[in-house]
């Protein structure tokens, strides 16, 4: 029988996490410019491709003025100041390859990217909160949020490929929202025992994974493989766990000791630690420390969600509790969806990463040093891992079978039930799906 939820027992809601009903963990409206005061680091930061390009990124950020970053007072400005900061870095860094990195980031760039990073909560380093969720703007302001529809704001070496990266990535989780909004319903679900509530919002879940999936299916009509190998993997990596720059990077001005951050990496996202969470994965060892140390690199409330999600009354527990067929089928049904997920995932690593180093261990192998083949340019350092410093495929294949240790049994004639009712239940997530459909080639 439903109870309902007592004054100490307060409902739980996204308000205090600032997660958007309309675009959940993304930034809504991001800032296109900073203050005027702030114009030398967008003049760089707008043209970073083009200054990688020919080589001249680091000696215009060497003649760059020491700025104070006491002007900045809104949360929009601090993101895109972290934004341009953080793009500026990544170039500097990596502006010659592996082979002719840098030991230090010089202060003028340093020490307001450190002041920043500490305001927000973040590392001094792009993160998938910078390069995605802080990093869009439509091209018609009243147009769709499709992928036509959307540009970066700032961008680095890749073309069409690096846009298609991040513009993908940033539709998967705008596919994710309402999950997002579903996560509530589930808890206070859970906390009434309302099982028919958390069925039905259980439902909306793992229609959201498949939407998430379906978005997912797009990098590969927008990003080319040898290219994001070749070009644009070391601009996205970082100084931990990466032999290119062994003992990080020292942050003049800042502290006389290198410091080591991970690079990008799609365990930066907070919505599968929300689901593993709701649904009770339980990640181990190396996988979940790599986990757990991805959370400092979100947006501080969006970890503190994470976190309350952790604290809350299990969900499985009580679905095995409540016995009921049709909610057992929906909790299977979204741990089905999340391991599909997870799956296609290393589906897609497997074709941006591990197919193109092999070729890249080929060229090596027959003396071929010339640049003709996009991949010959890859990084060594990153071949058997991701950006952040992972493994990369034994670390997915093992986080997908955490995720189907959840499984709870149940007979087909219930499976098939939550499959048929598991239809749309909102035109919100209906308009996503339209969106992602009438682009995917």
């Amino acid at each position: 029988m439903a109870t309902t939820i007592t004054d100490s027992q307060k409902p739980f809601s996204l308000d205090p996490y600032h997660v958007s009903d309309v675009f959940g963990f993304i930034l809504p409206a991001p800032l296109t410019e900073l203050p005027p005061y702030y114009q030398p680091w967008m003049d760089i930061a707008q043209h970073v491709t083009e200054l990688i390009y020919s080589h001249t990124l680091r000696s215009h950020i060497l003649k760059m003025p020491l700025l104070n970053t006491r002007f900045l007072e809104s949360h929009r400005e601090l993101r895109l100041a972290h934004l341009a900061l953080s793009v500026m870095t990544m170039g500097y860094v990596w502006q010659e390859g592996e082979n002719d990195t840098v030991k230090i980031l010089p202060r003028n760039l340093a020490v307001p990217y450190w002041k920043v990073s500490q305001r927000l909560g973040l590392p001094p380093i792009l993160t998938h909160a910078d390069a995605v969720l802080a990093n869009w703007k439509k091209r018609d302001p009243h147009g769709p949020f499709d992928i036509e529809n959307l540009e970066l704001l700032v961008t680095l070496p890749g073309g069409d490929s690096v846009r298609g990266f991040f513009m993908v990535t940033l539709l998967v989780e705008l596919a994710a929202v309402p999950a997002i909004k579903s996560i509530p319903l589930v808890i206070n679900g859970v906390q009434c025992g309302d099982a028919e509530t958390v069925t039905s919002a259980l439902e909306e879940i793992s229609q959201a994974m498949e939407g998430m999936t379906d978005a997912l299916k797009l990098m590969h009509a927008y990003v080319k493989p040898d290219v994001f190998y070749g070009i644009i993997r070391i601009y996205l990596s970082g100084w931990k766990d990466n032999s290119s720059m062994p003992a990080g990077l020292v942050y003049e001005g800042i502290q006389a000791e290198p410091m080591e951050y991970s690079g990008g990496s799609a365990a930066q996202s907070s919505l599968l630690h929300c689901f593993d969470e709701l649904l009770g994965v339980k990640h181990e060892d190396n996988c979940g420390a790599f986990l757990t140390r991805m959370r400092n690199y979100m947006p501080s409330s969006h970890k503190h969600l994470i976190q309350d999600i952790s604290l809350q009354p299990s969900l499985r527990g009580f679905v095995q509790q409540e016995a009921s067929e049709l909610l057992t089928a929906a909790f299977q049904l979204c741990v089905t969806k999340l391991m599909a997920l997870r799956s296609y995932h290393i589906n897609v690593v497997s074709c941006f990463i591990t197919v193109p180093a092999a070729r890249a261990r080929q060229l090596r192998r027959q003396g071929n040093s010339s640049q003709e083949e996009t991949v010959s340019r890859a990084p060594t350092a990153l071949e058997e891992t991701g950006t952040g410093g992972s493994g990369i495929m034994s670390f997915l294949k093992t986080v997908r079978d955490r995720t189907r240790d959840v499984s709870l049994p149940l007979d087909n004639r219930a499976m098939q039930k939550s499959t048929n009712g598991a239809q749309p239940q909102n035109t919100q997530h209906t308009t996503h799906q339209t969106h992602l459909q009438t682009n995917r080639f």
